[in-house]
């Protein structure tokens, strides 16, 4: 059986409701459960591991690390996506800056990215960072944090079963 895994916030802001993230792909926790991060303005554009893994995908704009599940492979692992603001996938990678590569192994609250909340709300996109467990059901999740709460980039926000 695998351990618990806690999985941080990726940036430094107030916790949101999934089901208040302006789409409905995470609204509707299509892609999965989770919680979302309104980036502060001040902080919110340094993106740190929410948890330790491997980087399988990475764009400029989202990425998914595999935590591994306790065991020596990895593929038994579960994944967890961060979300740079929605439809930011349209900038093509303009304003972020990548501080990893696909395949690196990091460690949870190492620097990923580091991009601008303010300028991606400035071209009428919403900021809004869904973090989401992938390929689990809403019953392996436990919210650590209540929305509305302040968090500090690294601080916890749920934990996988």
């Amino acid at each position: 059986m695998a351990e618990a895994l806690n999985v941080g916030s990726p940036v430094a802001g107030r916790v949101v409701a999934m089901r208040d993230v302006p789409d409905p792909v995470f609204a509707e926790s299509i892609v999965g459960p989770g919680l979302a991060v309104e980036p502060d303005a001040e902080t919110g554009g340094r993106v740190v591991a929410p948890c330790a893994g491997v980087v399988v995908k990475l764009h400029p704009h989202a990425f998914v690390l595999l935590a591994p599940s306790g065991g020596a492979e990895p593929a038994g692992g579960r994944g967890v996506l961060v979300h740079l603001g929605i439809d930011t996938v349209q900038l093509k990678g303009e304003g972020f800056t990548l501080l990893v590569e696909e395949g690196e192994t990091v460690v949870a609250g190492q620097e990923l990215v580091v991009w601008s909340p303010l300028t991606v709300a400035d071209g009428g996109r919403s900021p809004l960072v869904p973090v989401v467990a992938l390929d689990l059901g809403t019953d392996g999740l436990d919210e650590l944090v209540r929305p509305g709460t302040v968090v500090r980039a690294g601080d916890p926000l749920f934990r996988l079963a």
